[in-house]
């Protein structure tokens, strides 16, 4: 996309604009319609749509990673955050406090044994984790739902930072587009005819991070593992051969669903790993519209807002900041139309 700066994808986000609450209940959220700039409660989501479009969610659930516990023989108190399972023993973490540790440290966070194997790397490292139990029920038992750095409020429960549709677990944080979903959104859709279908993207915190300074291009994409089942894959087709949109709650699920098209053609079965990093000179294969949450300044996330809309990015945030709608992941949601 050539020599683009990073910094083309910042924006002033005052902290008052940031979500400090959970809206109850969930559908009460404002829906910002970035075609327009017209407002609707999010609850009027399927007055947009029609039957036979097809809305695909991602089935993901938010891990319990946040584990506490203290450092062998010492006693410090030490934090992992999981962000990544690399295989069946090894998972990659950040850890504070970073100087205290090294690679052979082992902390003991309830029933669970953590042995780093690596010392820390602008704090990652890679751990080991053992248990008597099984560890995803270990880590479900001892650790903590991580809410985002930027949120200083209370939740009423860690479900909260669930979706309705979270059955996978998986994920360090919650694909946040879909947490505006209640059943009687989802009852209103079906009842119009709109068909649902999952796939499942586990997203890592790399995601959040702002890029450093100087170009996207110059940028390394983080990689996230994903899986469009083929049912999807044939509610896909279904939909694209009546003349249906494709609608993907969040950028987790416009990630999934192009990864899967990507180099193919058409759309296939897919499980793996993606490091697609949708520029704005990229050309949309699947998706015809997203809902999606509004996002920090100079992340991937926002460069992917710019390939949909251009740089009218910036007057759909200039408004949304204007007109007090609430960002990041407990805020309002927008509706954009992806120009083919």
């Amino acid at each position: 996309m050539g020599a683009v700066r990073t910094d083309s994808f910042d924006y002033v986000l005052p902290p008052s604009a940031i979500a400090q609450a959970a809206i109850e209940p969930r559908h009460d959220s404002r829906l910002l319609i970035t075609s327009s700039l017209r407002e609707i409660p999010f609850h009027g989501l399927p007055t947009l749509l029609d039957a036979g479009d097809l809305l695909v969610v991602n089935r993901t659930r938010v891990r319990a990673a946040r584990l506490i516990g203290d450092r062998e023989p010492s006693g410090g108190k030490t934090e992992l955050l999981l962000t990544k399972r690399v295989d069946a023993d090894r998972w990659e973490a950040l850890v504070r406090p970073a100087k205290k540790v090294r690679a052979g440290t082992l902390v003991r966070c309830g029933s669970i044994t953590a042995e780093l194997m690596t010392d820390p790397s602008n704090s990652v490292v890679t751990v080991t984790l053992t248990s008597e139990t099984e560890i995803e029920a270990a880590i479900a038992d001892a650790g903590e739902i991580p809410l985002p750095p930027y949120f200083h409020g209370s939740l009423a429960s860690p479900e909260r930072y669930q979706t309705m549709f979270a059955s996978a677990v998986g994920s360090s944080a919650a694909p946040t587009a879909a947490l505006h979903f209640t059943d009687r959104v989802i009852a209103d859709l079906t009842a119009k005819g709109v068909v649902i279908a999952e796939v499942e993207l586990q997203i890592g915190l790399d995601t959040f991070r702002p890029m450093r300074e100087g170009t996207v291009d110059d940028h390394v994409i983080h990689r996230e593992k994903i899986i469009v089942g083929e049912e999807t894959v044939d509610a896909l087709g279904t939909a694209r051969g009546a003349g249906r949109r494709v609608l993907a709650v969040g950028t987790t699920v416009v990630r999934a669903l192009e990864s899967a098209s990507a180099g193919a053609g058409r759309i296939a079965p897919f499980e793996g790993e993606t490091d697609l990093f949708i520029t704005p000179d990229y050309r949309f294969r699947v998706v015809d519209a997203v809902l999606t949450n509004f996002h920090a300044p100079r992340t991937t996330l926002i460069v992917m807002i710019a390939a949909m809309l251009g740089d009218r990015w910036r007057t759909v945030y200039e408004h949304a900041l204007r007109d007090g709608f609430r960002f990041l992941s407990f805020g309002d949601a927008m509706y954009i139309e992806i120009a083919r």
